[in-house]
């Protein structure tokens, strides 16, 4: 058994730079296949000029194919995106699924207080960290051990699936382009600068987190452009 509280993402591939969004804007006005492969000061302006204004399309012509391991309730809530999306994750019908569990690291806040749109998470105390803790490892041990006897009893893996907790971990991968991650990520991390404050869970926040990093590196500006006009998916 094994238990994690981080999440994986990679970058696999991904065919999206600053340059592409200039290009691809500028087809409008000056027609042609003129191809710019690096982004001028001029780029930077047309891009916070398309952000600023929620000229969206642009962006549209990026791709990013990322490989994300995280526990099923993360992938569940992340594949609630739809717009602009593919995925294709592990199938626990034709593989076995591996014993790795999350259980939420010390210092995640365990106490939920306020009234519904108003509330917030606050840490737990000794006791409801010690509960949660043991009782995650308790049954996730005990699922698993479930799962693996009925495999051996040749029960159907997508039977024996049923008895496993959203808390183990599935794999995927999932590809989008600027524009959808952009949108993913005002909805899945918590920023002050935000215009439209967003309040995530906390573990679906860690990937997107890992995933703005990969933005912010290939797309500089674009990200720039994003963080400056306060979040808003163009």
């Amino acid at each position: 058994m094994e238990f994690r509280s981080d999440m994986t993402v990679h970058l696999i591939k991904h065919a999206a730079e600053d340059a592409d969004v200039a290009f691809a804007a500028r087809v409008s006005t000056l027609g042609g296949e003129t191809r710019f492969n690096e982004t001028s000061d001029k780029d930077a302006g047309l891009i916070n000029f398309l952000m600023r204004d929620r000229h969206g399309s642009p962006f549209e012509h990026t791709s990013f194919t990322f490989y994300i391991e995280a526990p099923i309730f993360v992938v569940r809530e992340f594949m609630r995106h739809r717009a602009g999306w593919s995925y294709n994750e592990e199938s626990a019908r034709y593989k076995e699924l591996e014993p790795v569990f999350y259980k939420p690291a010390d210092g995640r806040p365990l106490r939920q207080i306020g009234k519904a749109g108003k509330y917030q998470f606050v840490d737990g105390d000794y006791k409801q960290k010690r509960a949660v803790s043991g009782d995650i490892e308790r049954i996730s041990t005990e699922a698993y051990t479930t799962y693996t006897r009925l495999l051996d009893l040749e029960v159907a893996r997508e039977v024996a699936r049923m008895v496993l907790p959203v808390n183990i971990y599935s794999s995927f991968y999932a590809t989008c382009n600027a524009r959808s991650l952009m949108h993913f990520l005002s909805l899945r991390t918590q920023d002050e600068t935000s215009k439209f404050p967003s309040f995530p869970q906390r573990e679906i926040e860690m990937v997107a987190e890992k995933m703005e990093d990969f933005l912010h590196f290939n797309m500089p500006e674009t990200w720039r452009a994003f963080q400056n006009n306060g979040r808003v998916a163009p």
